[in-house]
């Protein structure tokens, strides 16, 4: 069994380095077993959310899966319609019993959008509390981030962003960096978009190691000093995406994966107006009433 190893936060939390995420997993039974099937395989790191619409599922196999709760990282998300300080207090509790836990290893705000300062403040006093152990944020941008950090109390730990060989977010990835924030990419294999998995570079690349090309994407994002989830319901996927610790990508090999950057997102695009409406306005809208 491979050993994940950990790093520790701006707050001291230690966190393994890759872990296993439930984003596009919606069939609770589906679910659950996938995340016993990760625990067995060795991953101590789960990343669910609100929005995913499974952390039951998520802490049943927890319940299920006999590893004491002190070795599993669990993280989870506030989603935006949460987004005022008194729906964030009831949010933070809602998703502790339907995950059937005491506390969370991280909680994050799932968006940028809404309420922000509000929710954060209950995040701040639910971590002071100790129903959660870190917090932090998911797609907030280097301005929000510094926002938020210049107006509230307690420092984000982590930003959970969209980075992959397609959209590798440099400066958003080196401002988290140099503010001791950790990075923790989401998407890692972008979708399977535009042919990332047989992509000629990467192949090239993973032919040299005896690796697969999945393999050399997380690597690469390792070596980049960037958590990763990834996210499979079959049990070779998980136990291959682990296999990633015995192998170093050189300097040049690094800058064939550098070169590979479309700047594109595989989603889209977190500051268009129009596409913020369509995808959150509804949510938003339910802050008003």
């Amino acid at each position: 069994m491979t050993n994940v190893p950990t790093i520790k936060l701006n707050n001291g939390v230690e966190m393994p380095q890759l872990g296993f995420g439930v984003f596009q997993v919606p069939d609770l039974a589906e679910c659950e077993a996938a995340v016993l099937a990760a625990l067995k395989a060795g991953y101590r790191l789960l990343d669910t959310a609100t929005a995913y619409r499974n952390e039951e599922a998520v802490g049943r196999a927890i319940q299920k899966s006999g590893v004491p709760r002190d070795e599993i990282f669990v993280t989870s998300k506030l989603w935006v319609s949460d987004f005022t300080y008194d729906r964030a207090k009831k949010g933070i509790d809602a998703s502790l019993q339907r995950l059937g836990l005491d506390y969370l290893d991280l909680y994050l705000l799932h968006q940028p959008y809404g309420d922000t300062m509000g929710a954060w403040r209950a995040l701040e006093e639910a971590y002071q509390a100790g129903k959660i152990r870190a917090i932090g944020v998911s797609n907030f941008y280097a301005d929000q981030l510094k926002n938020l950090e210049l107006t509230m109390n307690v420092k984000p730990v982590v930003n959970q962003i969209e980075v992959n060989p397609w959209y590798q977010q440099p400066t958003e990835v080196a401002f988290n960096q140099s503010d001791d924030v950790r990075v923790e990419a989401w998407a890692p294999f972008a979708e399977g978009q535009h042919g990332v998995f047989t992509d000629p570079a990467i192949t090239a690349i993973a032919q040299a190691h005896g690796k697969t090309t999945g393999q050399v994407i997380l690597r690469w994002l390792l070596q980049r000093g960037i958590t990763v989830i990834p996210k499979s319901v079959h049990r070779e996927r998980m136990v291959e995406n682990m296999d990633v610790f015995d192998f170093e990508l050189s300097p040049a090999e690094m800058q064939a994966m550098a070169a590979l950057d479309r700047q594109e997102s595989q989603f889209f695009d977190h500051r268009d107006p129009v596409t913020i409406e369509q995808i959150f306005g509804s949510s938003l809208k339910q802050l008003k009433e």
